[in-house]
């Protein structure tokens, strides 16, 4: 089902690699394998006066590279499965990135839309308080995520200062004026985007008035949408939990984000015809991005997807079946290890901020994303060229190849 993402469908890519690079056995199963998986409960005394235990999760995968980073998100569907799916996904893209980091991922399972800021804030403190102890500037570095944001770092940093002391290193995607970084909010779209300028002139694709469909305009959707429109691009459709909207003319998207602040969904912006999210995957076009949950193209509609180019915005849309039939029939994508990067980024950048207590500006920052993003690319592409495969094959190649190096040169068990 959309949003759950097994540890399995995660592990066929990284199988793949191994495969390819011979990777011994023993250090496969070592590499495989989480460092740790910690769940936690967390009672919250909700509005109603009434008890509510909920079960939070910090799977840390693996540390050869760095300390582990990644995300804290709240969702109903973030049991342990899709919390270690995405710390493994976190591994392969730090070290793809090229970043001093491993990979990690939190999660609770609540319903963050129908709870108070009073509810929010308390489950978070509580939660940050149970797992202190594996956290910390240099042990384990959460972020945002699905259902979290500003605020919620921002709580989270103030429970573990509360008993660290001033501590603003320990999170990253924190407001700017608590020691945040400029250019966080907009890094992930701007990754994307990046991204796909670089693709499509190797591809041959021409931006200007290339017809782009976007499921999710959340974060990520809704700046990667803005920054595309800016290129040139043709956004022709758009969706998010509520429904989507379609037109061949294109849309307004500065109008479109006055729409969707107002009216909280991009439904019923004027001048376009309604359209599903299954609907929005299957829209000829030429290029799709998810960008919402993951395993949205799987087995049941690869086959129905026609855009020449799908880039993964989300953490694993495309699941390893939807895959394959994607590659047999041609359809070029983007792995979400290097469409997305631009989050975890510059997550590194306002680390290095915070530790030096030094704040670099707006263009700085663009200028050192676009930088690593391209040179992630490049790495990618000189692959795929080189070894005739896909960009998802080249990225784990690379990505599991240095996380494997790391974990050699660390020195094996006697």
């Amino acid at each position: 089902m959309p949003g759950s993402l097994p540890f399995e469908a995660v592990t066929q890519d990284f199988n793949y690699a191994c495969d390819r690079l011979k990777v011994r056995d023993e250090i496969r199963e070592l590499v495989r394998t989480p460092d740790r998986e910690l769940r936690v409960e967390v009672p919250v005394r909700m509005d109603n006066g009434g008890l509510k235990v909920f079960i939070g999760y910090r799977v840390q995968h693996n540390s050869a590279r760095g300390p582990y980073k990644g995300g804290i998100r709240y969702h109903p569907e973030a049991d342990l499965g899709e919390v270690r799916a995405l710390a493994s996904l976190m591994t392969w893209k730090t070290a793809l990135m090229g970043l001093p980091f491993g990979g990690s991922k939190g999660g609770i399972q609540c319903d963050p839309t129908v709870m108070s800021q009073r509810e929010l804030q308390e489950l978070t403190r509580r939660f940050t308080r149970a797992i202190s102890s594996i956290i910390g500037p240099d042990r384990d570095i959460p972020a945002p995520d699905m259902g979290t944001g500003a605020q919620t770092m921002a709580w989270m940093m103030s429970a573990y200062s509360e008993e660290h002391g001033y501590s603003p290193a320990v999170v990253t995607g924190k407001p700017v004026e608590i020691g945040g970084s400029v250019g966080r909010e907009e890094a992930t779209g701007r990754g994307v985007s990046i991204i796909i300028g670089a693709a499509s002139k190797d591809l041959g694709m021409s931006l200007q008035n290339s017809e782009v469909a976007i499921q999710g305009f959340g974060n990520v959707g809704s700046w990667t949408a803005k920054f595309l429109s800016q290129m040139g691009c043709k956004i022709i459709a758009i969706s998010d939990v509520k429904g989507g909207i379609y037109n061949s003319r294109g849309i307004d998207i500065n109008a479109l984000l006055k729409h969707a602040g107002e009216a909280g969904t991009v439904v019923g912006f004027p001048g376009c015809d309604r359209v599903s999210n299954e609907e929005l995957l299957a829209l000829k076009c030429d290029m799709l991005v998810p960008a919402a949950l993951g395993s949205v193209i799987d087995g049941s509609n690869a086959d129905r997807i026609h855009a020449k180019l799908v880039v993964e915005a989300a953490n694993h849309p495309v699941t390893p079946a939807a895959y394959e039939i994607l590659k047999q029939r041609n359809i070029q994508s983007i792995p979400d290890l290097l469409a997305n990067a631009g989050g975890v980024t510059v997550s590194y950048f306002e680390w290095v901020q915070n530790i030096q207590r030094f704040p670099w500006d707006m263009g700085r920052v663009n200028l050192e994303l676009q930088e690593i993003m391209l040179k992630a690319y490049q790495n990618v592409y000189s692959r795929v060229i080189l070894e005739k495969i896909t960009f998802r094959e080249s990225a784990f190649l690379i990505a599991v190849e240095r996380v494997v190096r790391a974990v050699e040169l660390e020195g094996l068990p006697q």
